[in-house]
């Protein structure tokens, strides 16, 4: 198999714009994309953020550049355009890659009420284990 740039989504929410929620969530929902598409840090290209206007207490970005490896990887946080009635709180991601999987071996991760964003995908069961708190 020869390695591919492919883009992988996912999507958590938080229940309070608390900084610590907002790290906490940010490293659950990368562990588990990394984990589910044997990502490593190296192979990342570029990673955009984006946020509800909900979210200020901290930038995803942020979290994400203390954890290892990614202190090297291009990263870019954004407001995500606001839609009346649209999931509150949530922190969306977009990730540019080179792995060796074709486009549809691409496991895109939605957690918590992000799950409602794409319900096709919620039939796939994603194991997270994460010791940030």
């Amino acid at each position: 198999m020869e390695w591919r740039m492919q883009a992988i989504r996912g999507a958590t929410t938080v229940s309070k714009n608390v900084a610590d929620q907002i790290a906490a969530a940010t490293h659950e929902l990368l562990d588990a994309i990394e984990s589910e598409n044997r990502l490593s840090p190296e192979h990342i290209i570029s990673v955009t953020f984006s946020v509800t206007k909900d979210l200020d207490a901290l930038f995803p970005a942020a979290a994400a550049r203390q954890r290892p490896g990614w202190d090297a990887v291009s990263l870019l946080d954004v407001q995500h355009m606001h839609v009346t009635g649209s999931l509150p709180r949530c922190i969306r991601v977009l990730i540019h890659a080179q792995i060796p999987v074709l486009h549809e071996e691409v496991c895109h991760i939605y957690l918590r009420d992000a799950q409602q964003l794409r319900p096709d995908l919620s039939d796939r069961a994603v194991s997270v284990s994460s010791n940030r708190e």
